[in-house]
């Protein structure tokens, strides 16, 4: 379940994973939200199974590199001095806008990592290239018309994703151990009180403005290559 993230780390991921597959069955089970570096890391299982509704694929890269010069200076009035042993020293200091060249660097990055993922996927779906292409590119699909894709294999959830990993494992009587354990009801119960009364004591602008400034933050420290989904999704 989830929209994806940094590049790097899905590489990493993919490989374990891809090592994990020469041990033993590897079973994948969607839940919500299976995009971008979501998907990546689960293309090499032999069995992928999505719920109808799951948000699958988002096959794609971006990278978004915030310029917040005119933020510091016109509203809080701080400006920025640099000294740099290079021309390129200060490359995505997040400042300053990027030169064309520096927008061309960054461009050769996120197509190198783009061919890098859509390989990766061809691999573990058994598709040409050119196929997975014409389905990625960040687009978005319902577990639905994933599995007409052939970016999943069954349409169900997480029971089916076990069932399907005992036929693989050949495996007839087997148990299920859930976790995190599940806590204690009252101690739930009285912690969710704790935190309603907490949360009383701001006003829903506040918590506007704490929400607006976490995610301003998540975009001025990123600096790299993402592979996710280009928006947060809320569910009420």
């Amino acid at each position: 379940n989830s929209p994806g993230g940094l590049t790097l780390i899905s590489d990493i991921i993919w490989k374990e994973v891809e090592l994990a597959k020469k041990e033993k069955p590897l079973v994948v089970s969607f839940s919500s939200l299976a995009a971008s570096a979501g998907y990546h890391i689960s293309c090499p299982a032999d069995s992928i199974v999505a719920e109808p509704l799951t948000l699958t694929g988002s096959i794609g890269v971006f990278a978004i590199i915030p310029n917040t010069q005119k933020f510091f200076d016109n509203k809080l009035g701080i400006t920025f001095d640099r000294v740099t042993t290079g021309k390129y020293s200060d490359f995505i200091s997040g400042v300053r806008p990027l030169s064309t060249f520096e927008k061309q660097i960054l461009e050769k990055q996120v197509d190198t990592v783009y061919s890098r993922f859509i390989n990766n996927v061809s691999s573990g779906r058994k598709m040409s290239v050119d196929d997975v292409d014409k389905i990625g590119q960040g687009r978005i699909w319902s577990g639905i018309q994933a599995k007409e894709l052939g970016l999943v294999d069954e349409l169900g959830g997480l029971n089916k994703a076990i069932q399907i990993a005992a036929d693989l494992s050949e495996i007839n009587n087997y148990r299920i151990v859930e976790y995190p354990e599940i806590r204690d009801p009252f101690e739930v119960f009285f912690e969710s009180l704790y935190d309603d009364a907490a949360m009383g004591t701001f006003n829903s602008e506040t918590k506007k403005l704490i929400e607006y400034y976490s995610k301003t933050l998540d975009l001025i420290k990123g600096k790299e290559v993402y592979s996710r989904l280009p928006f947060e999704i809320e569910l009420y």
